[in-house]
């Protein structure tokens, strides 16, 4: 039986007269990359372009790079690579990262976790779904302490567990989450913004007022169906795709479901909205609070994480645990105060954010590390230089192009 590495020591992170050194070089391993559509990947993407325009180099590892993929279980947009362990060691030893950072739980998060115990070097990780809620949203015989179980065996090994807010911190530290930190989220001001309202009479003129919208995905967990039940006067707009989408719009004839919507369309859909809603309950964060915000959209939602972090106290929005009167309330407020919420937001900061919660090997010991294992990086190198001549061959003899 195999045991792993003990977790490395870190630094004393708590002393006033210590300043950690910043990562440059950071390798991000992930199962959630383009062209995958949701809050996690945008919060990863617009980091790491914030990250470069920094001045830091970035190696990102996702799915994109493998080409023996499997859709995750009801949520087929995520592609989990499998057998990509010996690739993963190979490109983080031929990087030489300063810092590593692992986003997700999925089969190359895992790999890279495996790695980083085996040479006994520090790492972060992220929480950005409650996973226990989301499978026991799915699955109800699955308990939630089975989740937790199954997140404490990948987290606990992290040096910094990064979480959206606060509510989320004190909920994962009560589960007895160890060394979280505070990783807020960014929001695009210039694509989401309220002069996107109105243009041609907007793309709900059709429809009764006032309009309520929802947009992400239109599956159980996100709890939509609190949504579209509610009695509430003008039209409920449901903007997105998912799982549920068929059975939603079967049972609620009333409700418009316009499927999923992208950039200019995306915004102008916050945009035209009287109250924008969030129902859900597994949400870490919900970027799609900021997104509605910035473009002049009051929200409702329930109190939970990420609704009860972001609204309280700033007129943007309404928390209740009566859904509908959240809604009803949100009309009557000023869409200029949603805005000014949003612009306290910025990619540039949430990327500051993240690097500064990065464990990176101090740069003498980081020196030492690298010079210690340079015969193994210089047989990664060699290795990828095979592998991609015989991908060369082999697109040769199928007739593809082989650039």
């Amino acid at each position: 039986m195999t045991t792993e590495a003990p977790a490395p020591a870190t630094a004393n992170h708590d002393s006033a007269t210590e300043t950690p050194p910043l990562a440059t070089k950071i390798l991000l391993v992930t199962d959630a990359w383009e062209p995958q559509v949701n809050g996690v990947v945008r919060t990863l993407s617009s980091t790491n372009n914030e990250l470069k325009a920094m001045g830091c180099e970035v190696e990102v590892v996702s799915p994109a790079d493998y080409p023996n993929t499997v859709p995750l279980i009801t949520y087929s947009e995520i592609r989990l690579a499998l057998g990509a362990r010996e690739d993963v060691e190979d490109r983080f030893l031929a990087f030489a990262p300063d810092a590593v950072h692992i986003a997700t739980e999925g089969t190359l998060g895992w790999d890279a976790r495996a790695i980083c115990l085996k040479h006994k070097f520090p790492f972060t990780t992220s929480y950005h779904t409650q996973f226990p809620e989301y499978v026991h949203a799915r699955f109800n015989w699955i308990p939630l302490w089975a989740g937790y179980r199954f997140m404490h065996a990948f987290h606990d090994r992290s040096g910094r567990v990064m979480v959206a807010t606060p509510t989320m911190q004190k909920q994962l530290e009560l589960q007895g989450f160890r060394n979280t930190a505070i990783w807020s989220r960014g929001v695009d001001i210039e694509q989401f913004h309220p002069s996107k309202r109105g243009i041609d009479g907007g793309v709900f003129k059709d429809l009764p007022k006032p309009v309520f919208v929802y947009v992400g995905r239109v599956s159980v967990e996100k709890n939509i169906e609190a949504f579209v039940a509610l009695d509430l006067p003008g039209s409920k707009i449901v903007v997105g795709g998912g799982p549920a989408l068929e059975e939603l719009k079967a049972k609620y004839p009333n409700v418009h479901f316009t499927g999923p919507k992208f950039g200019e369309e995306l915004a102008r859909h916050y945009a035209d909205a009287d109250v924008f809603v969030f129902p859900s309950f597994t949400d870490t964060f919900g970027l799609v609070i900021l997104e509605a915000a910035a473009c002049g959209t009051p929200v409702a939602g329930y109190v939970a994480p990420g609704p009860q972090d972001i609204l309280p106290g700033t007129g943007a929005g309404i928390v209740d645990t009566d859904l509908r009167k959240a809604c009803l309330e949100a009309l009557q407020l000023r869409r200029e105060d949603a805005r000014a919420l949003a612009e306290r937001y910025s990619w540039r900061s949430c990327a500051e954010e993240f690097r500064r919660n990065l464990e990176p090997l101090p740069k003498e010991r980081g020196r030492r590390f690298w010079h210690k294992l340079r015969d193994l990086r210089a047989r990664a190198k060699e290795r990828r230089r095979l592998a991609k001549e015989k991908r060369v061959r082999e697109r040769a003899a199928k007739g593809q192009p082989t650039t």
